[in-house]
């Protein structure tokens, strides 16, 4: 018996058309996207400035899913390559008739403090859609603590975690770690976290000078105010400027500007995790001491401690029926004094510290809501220096740029 390894071309066979051609490619194209952007890789837009100078307004950069293991999709049915908004038509791009729980596959190692990491908005569950990045909850508290008011003025949906408006940031602690802010400094299990040479804030300048614009143009520095409670000028900069400030003649000293004095809340718009003013009289500036939840601890619950794990029991830990009465705890009727957690979770800051709304302001993120690691800029156009002065152009210097290398 004689083996055919290959066949006569079928002359026959009806060839075809093009248009099938065309439309079995793009599939095909599709579907390879998709695989990539859900397992590998995925690119992102920096959208604001809350991570200048280390990435800027029009950075464009690819975030790498491998890095921490990419996520298997909650929302299995949605549109490829859209996130959550159908483009042109608005309205939704996926759909709630299938869910799945939260699946990581296995990936090169974990979130480390450090790391840039892209993460769904914690907050953003329930979303303002004229307004999808802010944070609906700070809404509610600007307008008294009553959300009707908000109901009334806007379309309020609900979003599944994959479908979270995506937010960029530092993570600056993990599981475990000690968290404690002290006039703008950030320390971490009790020693200065790290400070990164382009990361920005306010500083007050003590001394009789006023810089001059073009060391500020130099150096993209900006005069922000008088600090009236201090009568000092209030500048902007990067910190790794600093001491070329403090060696001008006259300088006696840069120090970081707290825009609220330890144990002054502000007004609503102001308020910072866990939002108990009662008992937690933190700001931006002058925050903690908290421990960020480790999977596996376990917490003893009090009416005085509640605020800052009653989220994690009850959105993300999915405890819709944990319950307080008369200072006492329930979980599904049963009473509670204390709670495991079940997930890892991270603290998360951006590298503008006075421009930056993150774990400040919205508490602990999930080990499910982070999607990968910012991993290199690809393009990069717009204000040379991010904003601070009108030099607009490609930034040719940044293209190509490890994220790790644009923050030395």
């Amino acid at each position: 018996m004689r083996l055919a390894f290959w066949k006569k071309k079928d002359t026959n066979k009806k060839k075809k058309p093009a248009w099938r051609e065309w439309l079995d490619a793009a599939l095909f194209a599709v579907v390879a996207a998709t695989i990539i952007r859900m397992f590998f890789i995925e690119a992102y837009t920096i959208p604001t400035g809350s991570m200048e100078g280390t990435l800027k307004v029009n950075d464009y950069l690819f975030v790498s899913k491998l890095a921490y293991g990419p996520r298997l999709p909650n929302t299995p049915l949605s549109f490829p390559l859209v996130h959550n908004t159908m483009p042109v038509t608005g309205g939704k791009s996926y759909s709630e008739a299938v869910h799945w729980k939260y699946k990581r596959l296995p990936g090169f190692g974990n979130v480390k403090v450090g790391d840039v990491v892209v993460f769904n908005f914690p907050n953003n569950d329930t979303t303002i859609l004229e307004d999808p990045s802010q944070d609906y909850y700070n809404y509610v508290r600007q307008a008294g603590g009553n959300p009707q008011v908000i109901h009334d003025r806007f379309t309020v949906i609900t979003r599944p975690v994959d479908k979270r408006e995506n937010y960029i940031k530092r993570c600056v602690a993990g599981p475990g770690d000690k968290v404690v802010i002290k006039e703008g400094v950030l320390y971490v299990n009790d020693k200065i976290a790290p400070q990164h040479a382009h990361q920005r804030m306010d500083y007050w300048l003590e001394g009789d000078v006023k810089l001059t614009a073009d060391f500020m143009e130099e150096n993209f520095i900006v005069f922000k105010s008088v600090d009236p409670r201090t009568n000092m000028q209030v500048y902007e900069m990067e910190h790794g400027t600093v001491e070329k400030v403090k060696a001008i003649p006259n300088v006696r000293n840069v120090v970081p500007a707290s825009k609220l004095m330890p144990g002054d809340v502000g007004d609503a718009s102001q308020w910072t995790f866990p939002f108990d003013t009662a008992n937690f009289k933190w700001n931006q500036d002058n925050f903690g001491a908290l421990t960020v939840p480790k999977k596996g601890t376990t917490v003893q619950l009090t009416p005085e401690n509640v605020a800052l794990y009653r989220r994690i029991i009850k959105v993300y830990e999915e405890n819709p029926s944990f319950t307080e009465k008369d200072g006492a705890f329930f979980i599904d009727g049963k009473a509670i004094t204390a709670y495991t957690f079940k997930m890892d979770y991270y603290w998360m800051m951006g590298d503008n510290r006075h421009n930056s709304a993150d774990s400040r302001f919205f508490g602990f993120v999930p080990e499910d809501h982070i999607v990968g690691k910012a991993s290199f800029v690809w393009l990069s156009y717009g204000n040379n220096d991010g904003g601070v002065y009108n030099k607009s152009g490609m930034r040719w210097g940044r293209l190509f740029r490890g994220v790790g290398s644009l923050q030395k």
